[in-house]
């Protein structure tokens, strides 16, 4: 594939350089129509059965794609009280929250327990703390399946080598705790990582987490994690997570289960990367074109501070060349070049050495698949503020879903 917007109609007939005129540099400009197609896949993993799709919204928790996500039938996770209101503010009312903290505080437990919210519980201290606060409450607990899966270490959330959930022999304590304060589970979840692109891990751990449910007695939801993967490959050709065969392996699954309990069961996932990421890219401006030491690099705006996951995970991010609000075709002659930010880090690097078209100063670099854990994770880092998020509507037209911050905005606190 030589250009991803291109092949996919990214920017609707609109020109990015109108784009950025009007938003400026950096930018993370998402696709509503990509958006919407993504939720309706992750929506219809499981057909048969009893199923609901949960977004995990630590990879985007911009409201206005949280309406959509609410618009469109899924639920959500929320990481933290502050995600959890976020999900108010959208409209998600309590029965469509899934509170799955990780060591938090009493006053954190207090609000979901007051807004009648579900918790998922981390840790045998974790439900001790809960059951303190509300003896005779409805819960879930996370289980730590022994399976792990992702693209880095930081990102596989079970197995050996993790500090998340309850490990399978500490099963007998946690219930013994629970009936101390007459806890009724109702729940189980799991998450073995994120970014795996062939779905046999996933369905590896289904098969565990469903061996797992016997131990408890009264299950009214088996929530099996999320993680699918995206391909941050694309122009080498890398294919899509094949959700069809998602389907069919963990169907066959659910209903050997069903037919072995009888068991009537909500079966969950909580997707988030594979809904939002390929849905946005991010828009930055050439400042710089230099050699050193017969390397040459490409000086952006966009700094780790708007873009921090290849520095912080060594991660891959497509990149195009856009000039004149086209994109420029590798056919055109290509170079091996490091497109860095402006950030005084020398990690700050959004693609290392990569064969790329030429680039001059002025071109605009269009970084792919943006949408999951990009603003998420941005930081004011060296006080510069962090940029806007604008949306390309499925009419064609161009809104702004959060403006750009200014440096009154990063004062505002002192």
């Amino acid at each position: 594939m030589e250009s991803f917007v291109n092949e996919v109609n990214f920017f609707e007939g609109n020109n990015p350089e109108d784009i950025v005129a009007q938003y400026g540099t950096p930018v993370y400009v998402y696709n509503e129509r990509i958006l919407r197609k993504r939720i309706r896949n992750v929506a219809g993993v499981v057909k048969k059965f009893p199923y609901k799709a949960n977004f995990s919204m630590k990879a985007n928790s911009n409201l206005t794609i949280l309406k959509i996500v609410l618009e469109e039938g899924l639920n959500a996770d929320a990481m933290s009280i502050g995600e959890v209101k976020l999900l108010e503010l959208a409209g998600f009312p309590a029965d469509r929250i899934f509170f799955v903290p990780n060591n938090v505080s009493d006053d954190e437990l207090k609000y979901a327990i007051d807004k009648g919210i579900t918790v998922s519980l981390d840790s045998i201290s974790q439900l001790e703390r809960f059951g303190r606060l509300s003896p005779g409450a409805r819960c879930a607990v996370r289980i730590n399946p022994g399976i792990g899966a992702g693209h880095s270490d930081s990102v596989v959330t079970a197995g050996k080598n993790t500090k998340f959930a309850v490990e399978e022999k500490d099963i007998p304590e946690l219930l013994e705790t629970a009936r101390k304060h007459n806890l009724k589970i109702v729940g189980i979840n799991q998450h073995i990582g994120s970014l795996f692109m062939a779905p046999d891990p996933y369905l590896a751990a289904v098969t565990n987490l469903l061996r797992i449910a016997h131990k408890f007695d009264d299950l009214e939801f088996i929530d099996f994690g999320g993680g699918f993967g995206t391909p941050y490959h694309k122009l080498a050709g890398e294919q899509e997570f094949d959700i069809n065969l998602l389907t069919e392996g963990i169907e066959k699954l659910l209903g050997d289960f069903i037919a072995e309990t009888g068991k009537q069961i909500l079966f969950k996932s909580e997707p988030g990367r594979y809904v939002v990421a390929d849905s946005s890219v991010l828009l930055g401006r050439v400042y710089a074109t230099k050699e050193n030491y017969d390397k040459k690099y490409a000086g952006t705006d966009i700094g780790q501070n708007v873009l921090v996951r290849p520095t912080l995970y060594g991660s891959w991010h497509d990149v195009e060349v856009l000039r004149d609000g086209k994109p420029v075709l590798p056919s055109s002659g290509t170079e091996v070049v490091s497109v860095t930010g402006n950030i005084c880090e020398s990690g700050d690097i959004i693609a290392k050495e990569r064969e790329l078209p030429v680039i001059k100063e002025g071109d605009l670099v269009c970084v792919l698949d943006a949408g999951a854990y990009g603003y998420s994770m941005c930081s004011p880092y060296n006080s510069r503020p962090r940029p806007a998020e604008v949306m390309i509507c499925e009419d064609g037209s161009v809104k702004c879903i959060r403006r750009a911050e200014t440096f009154e905005d990063l004062i505002r606190l002192f």
